[in-house]
């Protein structure tokens, strides 16, 4: 069975920075792509970063330069570190598996259940 479960969420004054972490089970990096999504109140789900073992990470424009995905394969777990913190990246956040790397959630089969992140001074 997959499973997928996220941390290291919580609340952040902007300019900061949060790692956010998942940790994946019942499947091998090597046969999924992974994706970092979000959704904001009241607004669609959106990809964040996605990697998988043809390629990547990439990175949404909006968050390019700030935030980057990496993963320790040996432990089965995927990272996001999230830097220079803005409001507009509060969100729930989604740890994401699926067959091909990408930004739409509907290629995305398997998800954690979200952590939120909440940029506030």
């Amino acid at each position: 069975e997959v499973q997928l479960v996220e941390s290291g969420g919580g609340l952040v004054q902007p300019g900061g920075s949060l790692r956010l972490s998942c940790a994946a089970a019942g499947f091998s990096f090597d046969d999924y792509a992974i994706g970092w999504f979000r959704q904001a109140p009241g607004k669609d789900r959106e990809g964040v970063s996605c990697v998988s073992s043809s390629g990547g990470p990439f990175y949404a424009d909006s968050v390019k330069g700030r935030f980057a995905m990496s993963s320790d394969n040996a432990k089965n777990m995927v990272y996001l570190q999230m830097n220079s913190l803005e409001p507009e990246d509060t969100a729930v956040y989604y740890c994401a598996a699926g067959d091909e790397v990408g930004f739409l959630p509907d290629m995305y089969a398997y998800w954690g259940q979200g952590i939120q992140v909440t940029v506030s001074s």
